[in-house]
């Protein structure tokens, strides 16, 4: 199966680069969000993501215009009929992606693939929300998506094997590199990466060394190209902490459980990037 083209629902930073690298693609796309305001803020991302690639001289004007052009926005998901593929960005909450993709559900064809890029929540769950679970994949893309290669490409339970090999196809369409996991909770790189990451937080909260030596360690002496905390801070310190909760109740092992540090960082309202401090200080 090709696709063509490419509902997405969400236009935050998730979802603003699934449409951009998308488009950039030559595929057509309709990129929704519950409110103007938030397609806009989503439009603004793909336009500065584009801009610097132009910058960069990796990408000519003429193409970034092309690629603009290829998406049309709203807040009506019905905009988005006719669409190969459906695959939502919306934040977290299991009730939250229900509507969604109950919504999405109604207006594509019975040969559309639904897509979720959850990180955390299961898709065998979500697929049950759904009228055809064969039809339904998880597709989880990295941050930020247009310049992360990998893509977890996630089998639920009910997934058939051709909506496996449609969602591995579009995403080399996209330029992408996937890889297929089942469904479990963290799926492959967030189960590794996150324990790694807690296990830092931990040694910089016990004093073994500083934060930036923590970093340094690590990217000079396992050639990682970020330090675990400088990561943590990019992620958001909220949502690492959430990602390591999240496994710890699915997996019900206590290695995953936060350090302590997370949540007297979180609580002092330091998340990261995102608020000017985490286990960094940013201007």
């Amino acid at each position: 199966m090709s696709v063509r083209k490419v509902l997405v629902a969400g236009a935050g930073q998730m979802g603003a680069g699934i449409a951009q690298v998308a488009a950039q693609a030559g595929l057509d796309v309709v990129m929704t969000d519950v409110a103007d305001e938030f397609i806009v803020r989503g439009m603004a991302i793909i336009e500065k993501g584009l801009g610097k690639q132009v910058e960069k001289g990796k990408l000519q004007a003429a193409e970034r215009d092309a690629a603009l052009g290829r998406i049309v926005t709203g807040t009506d998901l019905s905009l988005g009929k006719g669409a190969d593929l459906f695959i939502e960005a919306v934040p977290e909450t299991l009730e939250l992606k229900k509507d969604v993709l109950g919504r999405a559900d109604a207006v594509l064809g019975p040969q559309a693939i639904l897509a979720t890029n959850t990180s955390s929540l299961s898709v065998s769950r979500l697929a049950a929300l759904a009228s055809r679970p064969s039809r339904f994949v998880g597709i989880h893309f990295f941050n930020p998506v247009p310049l992360m290669a990998l893509v977890e490409v996630v089998k639920g339970s009910e997934t058939a094997d051709e909506t496996v090999a449609a969602a591995r196809e579009f995403c080399e369409q996209l330029g992408k590199s996937p890889i297929t996991v089942a469904d479990s909770p963290g799926f492959v790189v967030n189960r590794i990466l996150f324990p790694m990451i807690n296990e830092a937080a931990q040694a910089f909260a016990e004093g073994v060394a500083s934060a930036a030596d923590i970093d340094a360690g690590m990217k000079l002496g396992a050639n990682f190209p970020m330090g675990p905390l400088a990561l943590a801070d990019l992620v958001g310190l909220d949502t690492t902490k959430a990602i390591l909760e999240s496994l710890e109740r699915e997996l019900g092992d206590v290695k995953y459980r936060p350090s302590a540090v997370l949540g007297e960082l979180v609580s002092a309202g330091k998340l990261g990037r995102k608020a000017g401090a985490g286990f960094h200080t940013y201007s």
